[in-house]
């Protein structure tokens, strides 16, 4: 069985047009301009990962919120499931930025962080 798909890279900022082929399980990939572009591309067609940006809510009438990343990609496939554990989070002790709030979300190796503080 065969399969072709287009990719703009967003690896760096030259943002290559690739050409990615399956046949039979193997991958060709064209376009790219460099080696990053390649394993970007076989990465979106065999697990792609994405980062999140969101707010996790806090007792704190002064910060009802705190904006938090994840501290490494995750599966694609996950990222509704990770938003249900960040939108169901009550951050209840005041944080600094880069602190883990939610740690190893989901088993996914992948710490929920501040990325503003909320000090005392």
């Amino acid at each position: 069985m065969s399969d072709s798909r287009e990719l703009v890279c967003i690896v760096c900022p030259r943002g290559c047009t690739m050409h990615i082929s399956e046949t039979d399980g193997e991958y060709t990939v064209s376009g790219n301009s460099c080696k990053r572009g390649k394993d970007f591309a076989l990465s979106e067609m065999t697990e792609p990962k994405r980062t999140i940006c969101s707010t996790v809510r806090t007792v704190f009438p002064d910060v009802p919120v705190l904006p938090v990343r994840v501290s490494a990609e995750i599966p694609k496939d996950r990222i509704f499931d990770v938003m249900k554990e960040i939108n169901s989070f009550l951050l209840e002790k005041r944080v600094s930025r880069g602190e883990t709030v939610i740690e190893n979300v989901l088993g996914l190796g992948a710490d929920i962080i501040a990325t503003s503080d909320i000090c005392s």
